[in-house]
């Protein structure tokens, strides 16, 4: 494998703040660099927008910052942004055409804690059109293309979110989870990816699609770089609804993630070669049924005998109500969708139709041929599933369904298991183009991420391997923890990357 990457050197965020520090590199060199290598993947399609003059500044003020002595640790690096997140000098258009051009008068809540924390952005990446869709093919304006295997799909909705990092751009990035949107491109580009307990993040100026379920996440080439990225975004925020004050007792600020990492750190490495001694591993039997595909299958099993190895039990248990949640999603969500995108009617912002015939015309055509067929179709299930006579039947069942998954995970958690371990994904990322005729093939493929999702778990993806007919396509574990463990599944993950290395290898770029 080659390790093509914009930043040779620097595998970690730790390393370059290293750099940064000692002069070794100034954070204008970093920030240039980034952009040369966004230019020259260009053919991936990874950024919807780059303004290099904003870039530059960013970077300039980190030089500032840092040559002041007033550096936080992810001063300088360069990061970019999934294309929901709205920021004040980039456009943001959700992957739609029906908000091309659209600029934000102010930066989302994510966007603002890491500009606090001198991050210098690189862009805005590609994403399925208002984030609905698990292959990034749904965006309005192409697909991104997966690094490891251009013909193959990055993951969805953040596909871009991985592939820039799995390519080398930064080191880092954001991307927002509703149903697996974190974790399946995460899994499928070979990187990592969190998504913390919902409610942890701030969601304003998160375009929203199911507002109980989007949560933000990180995604970065390992889990100690997710750590500085989450321990920054996570923080109470007055201006979202949903946003929790505390977790479990414990103030919800920035510092919350970071210390309860290091804190399980602290306790596993007294205990020798098996510093894993003592954790008991969840392995759903639902997991591993006759749609699990065999190179997947296999790479799950050598982790979970890697994490064996360092001490930890297998436990086998049950979620009974795991194919239940995609029916159950699929309800949710678009339901959800509906209500959110009922905003964009071409009255205040975003697209409007050039030719109409009175207000209720403009609004239908503005919206028809704005709208992608992926979010339209999304749109129609969920104001269907809303209206009356279908409302008991369908939404308030799903809202009970949603219950009951949640109660399975908690009753797991309760007495048979600290973490829970499984595939993310049924397959490898598929290739572009498949399941064109089957319109509901790719909610299929959510089956293992849904459940987490609806019961607001925090979850994440590692690398464990590779399949694939040429075995070139990434494979992720999935880890999920119990409500606000984000630093305790960061820290297992770590313990496996420290005695693995598939989350060091780089695509070779063509």
């Amino acid at each position: 494998m080659s390790n093509t990457t914009s930043h040779p050197t620097f595998s970690s965020i730790a390393q370059m703040r290293k750099a940064l520090d000692s002069k070794q590199v100034s954070a204008t060199e970093l920030a240039q660099a980034a952009l040369d290598r966004a230019n020259a993947t260009k053919h991936l399609n990874i950024f919807l927008d780059i303004n290099p003059e904003a870039t530059l500044a960013q970077a300039k003020e980190a030089d500032q910052r840092i040559a002041e002595g007033k550096q936080h640790l992810l001063t300088g690096i360069p990061i970019a942004h999934k294309d929901v997140f709205v920021t004040r000098q980039w456009r943001t258009t959700a992957g739609s055409k029906m908000l091309e051009s659209y600029i934000s008068p102010f930066d989302a809540t994510v966007v603002e804690h890491l500009k606090n924390a001198g991050t210098v952005n690189i862009g805005k990446l590609n994403c399925d059109e208002f984030a609905m869709g698990s292959g990034n093919e749904n965006s309005a304006f192409g697909p991104c293309l997966n690094p490891w295997d251009t013909s193959a799909v990055p993951g969805g909705s953040s596909g871009g979110s991985a592939a820039a990092v799995a390519a080398g751009i930064v080191l880092a990035s954001t991307g927002t989870d509703t149903g697996g949107s974190v974790r399946q491109p995460s899994a499928m580009c070979g990187v990592s990816g969190i998504k913390p307990t919902y409610g942890t993040v701030s969601r304003f100026g998160m375009i929203a699609y199911g507002s109980s379920l989007d949560q933000a996440g990180p995604i970065a080439g390992s889990a100690r770089d997710l750590v500085e990225l989450l321990d920054v975004i996570s923080a109470f925020d007055e201006r979202d609804a949903t946003c929790i004050e505390t977790c479990d007792g414990t103030p919800n600020r920035q510092g919350r993630v970071k210390q309860a990492y290091l804190d399980t750190l602290a306790s596993q490495n007294g205990q020798g070669s098996q510093p894993l001694k003592g954790l008991r591993i969840g392995v759903p039997k639902e997991f591993f049924g006759p749609g699990l595909s065999a190179d997947v299958a296999s790479a799950i099993e050598a982790a979970l005998q890697q994490y064996e190895a360092l001490g930890a039990e297998r436990v086998e248990i049950s979620l009974p109500r795991t194919e239940l949640s995609i029916p159950a999603y699929y309800v949710l969500a678009p339901a959800e969708a509906s209500s959110n995108l009922s905003r964009y009617d071409g009255v205040r912002y975003g697209y409007r139709a050039k030719e109409y015939k009175g207000l209720e015309d403009m609004t239908s055509r503005s919206r028809s041929q704005a709208f992608g067929p992926e979010v339209q179709r999304r749109i129609m299930v969920g104001t269907y599933v809303l209206s009356q006579g279908y409302y008991d039947a369908y939404y308030l069942q799903a809202q009970r369904i949603r219950r009951l998954i949640a109660n399975d995970f908690q009753a797991a958690f309760a007495t048979q298991c600290d973490v829970i371990m499984g595939p993310v994904s049924p397959n490898v990322a598929k290739n572009i183009g498949d399941n064109r005729d089957d319109l509901t093939a790719d909610w299929l493929a959510d089956i293992f991420t849904l459940g987490v999702s609806m019961a607001g778990l925090p979850a994440m993806s590692i690398p464990c391997g590779f399949g694939g007919a040429h075995g070139n396509r990434p494979i992720g574990l999935q880890i999920i923890g119990n409500y606000f463990n984000e630093g305790k599944i960061l820290a297992i993950a770590d313990r496996f990357q420290q005695h693995t290395d598939w989350h060091t290898r780089k695509p070779e770029i063509k």
